[in-house]
């Protein structure tokens, strides 16, 4: 049996049903009826980065850095496809000296960014006390 198990399903056009668990998400290539899957990547990424960016501040002599928010910006080829991400990491603690450190536990500890060609690894920013 597999770690993972999605099934996903179109009836008609270019949105896309996948059901995990109990979960459902939507995707619609044209991004009418729901994210694209461009859209769905950069949030998937964001989301495994932010815990990942946690625990390497914790890893770090953090005990809580409070809020974190991630803008995601991502760029497109003439193809659709990405040919750029980047984050601009906002956390409420003041990490100092340590951000680097904090962003590099991050970058080993998140599976998305470990699934990504190279080139797709998001050119981070980290803007600390920032709330």
């Amino acid at each position: 049996m597999a770690d993972i198990e999605v099934t996903s399903t179109s009836e008609e056009g270019y949105t896309t049903t996948s059901v995990t668990g109990e979960w459902e998400l939507v995707v619609d290539a044209t991004g009418e009826d729901g994210p694209t899957p461009n859209q769905v990547l950069a949030a998937d990424y964001a989301s495994c980065f932010i815990p990942a960016f946690r625990v390497g501040a914790n890893k770090e002599g953090f005990d809580d850095i409070g809020r974190v928010e991630v803008a995601v910006e991502a760029d497109m080829n003439d193809e659709d496809d990405l040919s750029a991400i980047s984050f601009d990491i906002h956390v409420e603690e003041s990490l100092g000296d340590s951000v680097d450190d904090v962003v590099a536990r991050g970058e080993d500890i998140c599976h998305v960014h470990a699934a990504l060609r190279e080139e797709l690894h998001a050119d981070i920013t980290v803007i600390d006390d920032a709330f």
